[in-house]
């Protein structure tokens, strides 16, 4: 399998169970929305003129729709750049777009001058099947992680740390691509993941018992001090750290 197709495996099985619960938005992601999304949004964007190792900026916070945009953009066949400024012909963005942004149409999830909604590029078809290999991410315009790798570090993260179809997951982690790393491991086990508005002590607390989660990733800091409560496992971020980035 492929990096998206690994975090879409459990789709049919969990369908409108939540994948990403974004407490920021309040958006519920179910696992059928992600895979309708991502699959229908890559064709939106070949249909835009994305081809094969084509970048797309995506500009997105953790949460609920930054799992769509970086995998509708490997699925079609594009790399994702993790910046909010760059060149390119496309980008994704959440409700702006930054002046160092160079690009010829964004589509954006928010309201943001000059753009279209994100919802546009999902008026068409669906594709159907993903590229097999070739790169998909980046964090910096410079080093592309190919589908092969990404897919090969989530198997090796989900071997060191395990995550079941029934955990609840709070992602309080500091920085994007580890957050969407936490994201891809939890749902390629179908659980379901909150993202929190302040991933602070306090709000991870009460999100804790709110959401009766079982587990949550953050860093080490943060992590210390949640130690304690029986039912809550308690991740260091830096688990979650790979040979792919930060």
């Amino acid at each position: 399998m492929t990096w998206t197709e690994l975090v879409m495996s459990a789709a049919p099985m969990q369908g409108d169970q939540p994948a990403v619960s974004d407490v920021r938005s309040g958006e519920v992601l179910s696992y059928a929305a992600f895979a309708r999304r991502v699959t229908r949004a890559a064709a939106g964007l070949r249909d835009c003129g994305l081809r094969y190792g084509d970048r797309v900026l995506v500009d997105v916070p953790l949460g609920a729709a930054l799992p769509v945009a970086v995998h509708a953009v490997a699925w079609a066949g594009g790399v994702a750049v993790l910046a909010e400024s760059g060149e390119s012909r496309l980008m994704i963005a959440h409700n702006r777009v930054h002046p160092g942004a160079k690009v010829e149409h964004v589509f954006s999830f928010g309201p943001a001058p000059g753009a279209r909604p994100f919802s546009d590029l999902l008026g068409g078809g669906a594709v159907e099947f993903g590229p097999l290999a070739g790169p998909a991410l980046s964090l910096d315009g410079e080093r592309l992680y190919d589908n092969d790798e990404l897919a090969t570090d989530l198997r090796r993260l989900a071997g060191r740390l395990v995550v079941g179809r029934d955990d609840v997951v709070i992602n309080a982690v500091s920085e994007p691509f580890r957050g969407l790393r936490v994201i891809d491991l939890a749902m390629m086990a179908g659980a379901h993941v909150v993202v929190p508005h302040e991933p602070t002590l306090v709000g991870c607390r009460v999100l804790a018992a709110e959401r009766r989660a079982t587990m949550v990733v953050a860093p080490y800091d943060l992590a210390r001090r949640l130690l304690g409560d029986p039912v809550l496992r308690v991740v260091d971020e830096r688990a979650v750290v790979s040979s792919l980035g930060p």
